[in-house]
């Protein structure tokens, strides 16, 4: 059974950092691209990172490039997500997912950026 369960997200102020985790099971971790994915207050789906399964290729989406930093471990089957100079437009809830899935199989974790 596929299992993918976030973690670490919170609410910050802006310019803060949030660490978010991923932890997998129930698919070959070690050999699948990863992606972050999150969903803005009354918006689809936004793609934000992936990374490849070496873990040395990862790609970013414009809006958080040089914020952001993903990296998995695979010994331990999880993703993570460092962001930084968080924003009040980075809200929303944040998922994991296989590069190949469309629709995230977690419940996310949410991220709240206010004042």
């Amino acid at each position: 059974q596929v299992q993918l369960v976030e973690s670490g997200g919170g609410m910050v102020h802006p310019g803060g950092s949030l660490r978010l985790a991923c932890a997998t099971s129930g698919f070959p971790f070690s050999f699948t691209t990863m992606k972050w994915v999150r969903q803005a207050p009354g918006k689809g789906l936004e793609w934000i990172a992936s990374i490849d399964y070496t873990g040395e290729s990862p790609s970013y989406d414009n809006s958080v490039k040089g914020r952001f930093t993903i990296s998995r471990n695979n010994a331990r089957s999880t993703l993570y997500l460092q962001m930084n100079s968080l924003q009040p437009d980075d809200t929303g809830i944040y998922y994991c997912a296989e590069s190949s899935d469309s629709i995230p199989r977690g419940q996310g974790t949410q991220v709240i950026v206010s004042s």
